[in-house]
């Protein structure tokens, strides 16, 4: 018969590696390996995957296993505040699988998401700042949405920090942090609300991901213009930031673009590898293409 600490340690390592949806290296090294990425990185764009149908205007993304799970936010009427929010999942050859709408009314706009190994977190906000969100879990196997929190401003990305059993989320423009203690049960405790200014200005996330060791990766993008008129030169970047004060513990440009547009410009998703990162990128709107690219990261 097999002892109790045998027992439990095996527990304790199947349910690690099930929540590797990126594969056998644990997603908690991805802070490690993203700490290491510096402005002259060399990325290697190993395949594309192009997707089968219309994608509208993609917000955030998961992998799990061989499915993606993407946000994209479809706008009838913005004046109007009119559209619809879905949730997108399809294969590796971008087959559509499955198509779940979110939202209600005015709040139509998914923003970044992030996976836990059970759930997959969601905020649905109205098409502008200051406005409304609700937060949503989705249990993948089932595509089924369960309403976690309602909150007074746009939450454009949203993570769960499975250590310390909170979430925490960005305002438009990522200028506000705000974070939530969980209860044992899953509930939110609303009321203990806290919030802070973001203090770095370098670029405005996108989409966030935990991961691990009370740390969040972000991907965004700046708009730099030299004058109001001018169009603008768009910059992606990844930072890592310490879920602890929210300060970023480490930030980097992706210098790298697809027809023109930055790859971080709308979803992204990192995991690491025995020797780096791969990222998954989605940077087109309607017609898109999601761009596979490793690196093999610097050794201090």
């Amino acid at each position: 018969m097999s002892s109790p600490i045998i027992l439990l340690l095996a527990v304790a390592i199947v349910s690690m590696i099930a929540t590797q949806p990126g594969g056998d290296i644990p997603r908690s090294g991805l802070a490690d390996r993203v700490s290491r990425l510096t402005r002259s990185t060399e990325w290697t764009r190993v395949s594309t995957i192009s997707v089968q149908f219309r994608t509208f205007h993609p917000q955030g993304m998961v992998k799990i296993g061989d499915r993606f799970f993407v946000s994209s936010v479809e706008v009838h009427d913005r004046e109007a505040a009119t559209g619809v929010g879905h949730l997108f999942q399809f294969d590796v050859s971008g087959q559509l699988l499955a198509d779940l709408t979110l939202g209600e009314g005015a709040m139509y706009h998914p923003g970044g998401i992030d996976y836990d190994g059970r759930y997959i977190w969601v905020p649905v906000a109205e098409y502008r700042p200051d406005s409304r969100s609700i937060v949503y879990r989705i249990d993948p196997k089932a595509m089924k949405a369960e309403e976690v929190l309602r909150f007074s401003d746009h939450l454009g990305a949203i993570v769960h920090d499975t250590d310390d059993h909170s979430l925490h989320a960005v305002s438009w423009g990522s200028r506000t942090f705000y974070s939530w203690p969980m209860a044992a049960d899953g509930r939110v405790r609303s009321t203990d609300l806290r919030r802070a200014a973001n203090p770095s200005h370098y670029v405005d996330y996108q989409d966030c991901k935990y991961s691990g060791r009370r740390t969040m990766v972000c991907t965004g993008v700046a708009e730099i213009r030299r004058s109001r008129d001018d169009a603008p030169f768009n910059l992606g970047g990844i930072e890592l930031i310490d879920l602890r004060d929210h300060r970023p513990l480490h930030q980097v440009p992706l210098l790298q673009w697809a027809n023109g547009i930055d790859l971080t410009h709308n979803p992204a998703w990192l995991e690491p590898t025995a020797g780096g990162v791969r990222g998954y990128f989605m940077p087109e709107d309607d017609r898109s293409t999601i761009y596979v690219l490793e690196t093999k990261t610097t050794q201090f």
